[in-house]
């Protein structure tokens, strides 16, 4: 479904992966490994080499927008540009569903974001992108900021995007929640990816 080959950058050794339909990838690794840069070049954030295809169909032939609309990178520090919280989210009706399920009240969507605590603006973030239904969610530790109930229910939707047929590579740092949600574990040392343990 996703296919990663021979893509690289400064600080990125030759990297290929096959991920399939509903299929999540956890890499880990120390800070510093190369795991951000990694996950910015799958979503032709940053300039870099190599190609990747998305059901057969090559990056170089998605117009930018919609490549990143498909494969979405979500930020370990998600970014605010305006100062409402609503303006981030296009549909309103379908966001104030969805908050709740994240442990944030609906009126959340009336906030300014200057008040939002790492939590809520993480989880927030997190709720942005899943509205937008990715293929691909390309994931740089979600849930970092996060108290053990808020942990769970992002795993919880992200769980149900998985039996949905979403493919997510999710960076961590936490080794339970790689085993709690990933097929398979790749780690990341000084830019170079192997198999976890090998």
């Amino acid at each position: 479904m996703l296919s990663i080959q021979g893509l690289t950058r400064p600080g990125i050794q030759p990297f290929s992966l096959d991920i399939e339909a509903g299929e999540c990838v956890a890499l880990t690794g120390p800070s510093g490994a190369g795991k951000t840069l990694l996950l910015r070049a799958i979503a032709d954030l940053d300039p870099n080499r190599g190609s990747v295809f998305l059901d057969r169909v090559s990056r170089d032939d998605f117009i930018a927008p919609a490549w990143r609309r498909a494969v979405s990178y979500l930020a370990a520090n998600s970014g605010w540009w305006a100062d409402g919280v609503g303006v981030h989210f296009p549909d309103h009706d379908r966001a104030a569903a969805l908050l709740p399920e994240l442990g944030i009240a609906a009126d959340a969507l009336t906030w300014r974001v200057a008040r939002l605590s790492t939590g809520e603006r993480q989880r927030l973030a997190f709720a942005r992108l899943a509205l937008v239904s990715p293929r691909v969610m390309l994931l740089d530790e979600p849930t970092s900021g996060l108290d053990t109930e808020a942990v769970e229910r992002v795993e919880t939707m992200l769980g149900q995007r998985l039996a949905a047929g979403t493919t997510i590579l999710l960076v961590t740092h936490a080794a339970e929640q790689a085993r709690r949600l990933a097929d398979r574990q790749l780690q990341m040392i000084d830019g170079s990816v192997t198999e976890a343990g090998a």
